[in-house]
């Protein structure tokens, strides 16, 4: 297969997932709204967690794991705080939903905690953390990843996930502030990437059982990720997962399905989020134009010998979606053909109309 791309512009991208996601059940609005997700997650470069995973998310409509009609219903709430259930509907819903009852809850009270049970995967975390910004808060988002990867400290047992967290701060004339990473060295969905690819993985992202480094993608079963900061890492990867999984009830340790080999099995995926309203605590003007300052001294503030430059969380990202929305979203060779079969067996017009 040759290593070529094709170049889709985001609003192509989320009509051919809406497309498809119609063809497979869902209905129209829920179809579009996940669409703009998942074409978002594109044009930020999380490439693995984008359209990438389309196939998968219709397979498992498909097979009975994850209902394409869903009700998201509340289960418990205070005035500052909620539990919602996803009704195992496509998992970009059920946040989305959180996300938006957390900051109208946050307008009034100040802070908000919505947490999540009976979801699904949502793509990217940094996603709905950024959602927060056009309302002048910030946003925290926690998540129970949907297959473990991950050993505690020192044990060979897979327990854990990548157990994302993502921190959105808004600026005034910057890039607003936008923490986005796994508890692990590398998401899985990175290594799922490049074993698609046919791609080697760098050397620390994963060990096999007798602590060898791996990095042929295609052997991942054979080890498990690393988690960033050695026992730091399994640390919040294991406190990531009480807060958004076994707080809301969701699915955590041996409980976690592993969606990438099952498609029948209910995941019960929580997530949660925390809306913080800065118009609490702050002036938001000037408190936007204090997280510039803070921006400005990094940048400015001397680097070492073959660093170019000092960069801030979220940054790469906006020059990548900047790019992407400039020149179009590149598609791999091999990707672009199993989604052009996917539209086949669907019936539907394939991306590039």
């Amino acid at each position: 297969m040759p290593d070529s791309t094709v170049k889709a512009t985001a609003e192509d991208l989320a009509a051919f997932i809406a497309r498809c996601l119609r063809a497979a059940g869902v209905g129209a609005d829920d179809a579009a709204t996940v669409g703009a997700i998942m074409s978002e997650a594109d044009v930020n470069g999380s490439d693995g967690h984008g359209v990438f995973r389309l196939p998968q998310y219709v397979r498992r409509i498909q097979a009975g794991g994850m209902a394409a009609r869903a009700d998201i219903t509340t289960v418990r709430e205070t005035s500052a705080t909620a539990l919602i259930d996803g009704g195992n509907g496509l998992g970009h819903l059920t946040v989305k939903h959180a996300v938006e009852l957390a900051m109208d809850k946050a307008a009034e009270t100040g802070v908000a905690w919505v947490g999540t049970r009976n979801s699904n995967h949502a793509g990217p975390a940094g996603t709905y953390a950024r959602m927060a910004l056009a309302r002048d808060m910030i946003g925290i988002y926690m998540a129970v990843g949907n297959a473990n990867h991950l050993p505690p400290w020192g044990g060979t047992e897979m327990l854990l996930s990548t157990n994302p967290i993502a921190v959105a701060i808004p600026a005034m004339d910057e890039p607003p502030v936008a923490l986005d990473m796994a508890t692990t060295v590398a998401a899985y969905g990175k290594v799922k990437t490049k074993a698609q690819r046919g791609e080697m993985m760098p050397e620390g992202w994963m060990i096999d059982a007798l602590g060898n480094s791996l990095t042929d993608p295609k052997r991942a079963d054979d080890g498990f990720l690393l988690p960033i900061g050695g026992a730091k890492g399994y640390g919040l990867a294991l406190v990531f997962g009480l807060l958004a999984g076994t707080l809301n009830g969701a699915a955590f340790g041996k409980d976690v399905v592993d969606f990438n080999a099952d498609d029948t099995s209910v995941t019960n995926t929580g997530q949660m989020i925390i809306a913080l309203n800065v118009q609490a605590f702050a002036d938001v003007d000037q408190f936007k134009r204090q997280v510039d300052e803070v921006i400005r001294q990094l940048h400015a503030s001397p680097t070492m010998p073959g660093v170019d430059a000092i960069r801030i969380p979220g940054e790469h990202a906006h020059a990548v979606r900047a790019e992407r929305r400039r020149s179009g979203i590149p598609i791999h060779a091999v990707l672009f053909e199993k989604l052009e079969a996917l539209a086949a067996e669907l019936g539907v017009p394939g991306i590039v109309p």
